[in-house]
């Protein structure tokens, strides 16, 4: 069985710019570089869609990402529910003081 092959960020950042000066074709430049064509159709499209500082993040760097926002949405529902019971304490003492 072949193993899959890996690019750099760089050779595929390289490789979508060298596709968009449109010197060569699609089919010639993949076969230049060794690449399927579909694959720099790829490449472009997720750099158009996101970005180069975006586009082609591992699944390390992505799962990072979505751990930290994870953290982040933890912390803002914590700070909601200390906001809540707090108001509850206040509203727990205040009926405590109506009671005869």
């Amino acid at each position: 069985m072949q193993k899959r092959k890996r690019y750099t960020k760089e050779f595929k950042l390289e490789a979508v710019r060298l596709l968009e000066q449109g010197d060569q074709v699609g089919a010639e430049l993949a076969r230049e570089l060794g690449v399927r064509r579909n694959q720099l159709y790829k490449w472009k499209a997720e750099l158009g869609g996101k970005g180069e500082d975006r586009a082609f993040r591992g699944p390390g760097r992505n799962a990072a990402i979505d751990a930290q926002s994870e953290l982040t949405h933890l912390r803002r529902k914590l700070a909601k529910l200390e906001e809540e019971n707090t108001i509850l304490k206040k509203a727990a003492a205040y009926f405590a003081r109506e009671l005869p």
